[in-house]
């Protein structure tokens, strides 16, 4: 991961971007994170959609804290729910 002063920025952040490989830019004013720069040339939209949305992700640790607890479901009891559902 590299990271940069904003103020210090000597290019367009076009080039920044085009010279990004597989690394993280982060851009920091007074050694404060405010943004980055990642790669997407792997990404599909969905998974980026779904990695920024805070109420998918509440859901996901929901369901992590709850695996923790020890609440899971075989896969026939899960298939007999989802059945039960329809």
């Amino acid at each position: 991961m590299k990271t940069i002063d904003i103020a210090t920025a000597s290019k367009p952040l076009s080039e920044y971007a085009q010279e990004l490989g597989d690394e993280v830019l982060v851009l920091v004013s007074d050694k404060t994170p405010i943004a980055a720069l990642v790669s997407l040339k792997e990404t599909d939209r969905e998974s980026l959609a779904l990695s920024t949305n805070a109420e998918f992700l509440a859901l996901i640790n929901k369901a992590r804290q709850e695996f923790r607890a020890g609440k899971k479901l075989s896969f026939e009891a899960m298939r007999q729910a989802v059945a039960d559902l329809a």
